[in-house]
Parts: structure tokens; sequence; C-alpha cells
């Protein structure tokens, strides 16, 4: 058990699908504070994995959730609310483009590949946050993304997924302000590389891996644990003042120029 106790909260993570994904170990990390948790995974290819993840686990629900439609969201939240009354928290660890858009020339996207990695990496928090605010009780809670830095740098093979991260960036201001009132926090971690099945299909991916290490002030890459450990500190009220932020993990390779 974390020193932190969430056993009152109710947790409902989107975008687990094996055992490292990043959104598993924020999962785990939030159960082992005591969440209650809900998985939204996103279709039966994945749900045999996700099955035997939480085989263990009590008082966990799984819901499948394609959120390349509204409509799909909007059902989640329907069977979403058959279980629960509320929700506490909720995680966003979703993103998607179309391999052929993670190499190359970024200016050869097409326009049907920029809609599909847009709605999927970014309009789906919009469409989650709406329908999760629905059932953040009087206390409020707390919604969190996953960026990455392609945001505002060039990174050679992200592409795409910089655009989206983008704009994710900038819903997280506009949602914060928005949810504000309901005492609703959204919040982002901008995490370094980390090595995940999505991450292998990016070019240059070890590029950018080599060069977190040898140039970040820690001198090494992050660690799931680390951006769990960060999720959960979001999540819980320790964080009760912070809405709006981008949260670096990324042993600092942020902050340098050179």
């Amino acid at each position: 058990m974390y020193p932190l106790d969430l056993s009152k909260k109710v947790a409902l993570v989107f975008g687990v699908a094996n055992s490292r994904s990043i959104a598993w170990s924020i999962a785990n990390i939030l159960h082992k504070a005591g969440a209650q948790i809900i998985l939204a995974y996103q279709n039966e290819r994945v749900k045999k994995s996700v099955e035997k993840l939480v085989s263990a686990w009590d008082n966990t629900s799984l819901i499948e959730c394609d959120v390349s439609k509204e409509d799909n969201v909007i059902k989640t939240f329907d069977q979403v609310s058959k279980i629960t009354n509320h929700i506490d928290i909720v995680i966003h660890s979703i993103a998607f483009a179309n391999k052929d858009n993670l190499g190359g020339k970024f200016i050869k996207t097409s326009q049907e590949d920029f809609k599909t990695a847009m709605d999927i990496s970014a309009f789906s928090l919009i469409s989650i946050a709406k329908n999760s605010s629905k059932l953040m009780t009087d206390n409020g809670g707390s919604i969190l993304t996953l960026t990455f830095q392609a945001s505002n740098r060039v990174f050679p093979g992200y592409n795409i997924m910089g655009t989206a991260k983008a704009a994710l960036e900038n819903e997280v201001r506009q949602l914060a302000y928005d949810l504000g009132d309901l005492n609703i926090r959204v919040n982002a971690i901008s995490a370094g590389p980390l090595d995940t099945l999505s991450s292998r299909v990016i070019s240059h991916y070890h590029d950018m891996k080599n060069a977190a290490s040898n140039k970040s002030p820690l001198k090494r890459n992050i660690t799931h644990d680390e951006v769990a450990k960060t999720a959960l500190y979001l999540a819980s009220d320790l964080s009760s003042g912070v809405t709006g932020e981008i949260l670096h993990v990324d042993a600092g390779y942020n902050i340098m120029g050179i």
C-alpha cells in the first residue's frame, strides 16, 4: 500500500493494452493506493491481455471503448454509470497515428491521416472530459493525460503525433478553465522516451532515447514507475491546487538548450 490513501476514489483509466503500457503502470499504482479501478480497453484484440493483467484484482471492471467514434465514448460512460454513481480520477493515455506517418517527411501527411491522429490522440480528451465531468461529485476530480516534448520541439519521425500533442496540451489548459468551477483539475505529464509497443514503430526512437539519456541533467532515461508516481500525485488531493499544468517527467531533458 502506498502512503497515499485512495480507497474512497474511483479511477477510470483509458489506454491499457499490455504490461508495457504507460496506462498500466498508472492503473497499477492507483490500485496499490486503494482506488477502485475501471479499465477502458480499445477492442477485443487486447481484451485477453488486459483481463490477465487484472486477474488478481478485486473490485475492478473492464469496458470496451474505441474512442475513434464519440458514440462509443458516450456508451462507455453509460456503462460506467451502472457500475458507480461517481468517478474521481480519469487517466487519458491514448494516442494513435498510422505507422506510415511515424517516419519520413511530415509534409507528406495526408488529410485523412491528419484527421485520424487528431481525432484519436487529441479530440478524445475533450469527449472523455465532457462525459466524465458529469460523473464527478461535488468534491470535483482529477483528469490526467500524457504528452511528449514533441508538442513544441521537432523530433524527426514523431511527425503528426507532435502536432496532436500540441493540440492536446492546449486542450489541457482550456479544459482546466472550463471545468475549474466544478473543482475538476486537468493536467498532463510530459514523459521522456519510454519503451512501449507503440514507441517501437517510431523511426529514430532510439535516437530520442539516447539523446535524452546523454543530455538530460540526470544523465539517464526515466522509468514507467516514475511517470506512475507523478500520476499518483496529480490524481491525489496532494495536488489540489494544481490544474492546467504540463508537468515534465523527463530527467530534466526539457530544460536543455544543447
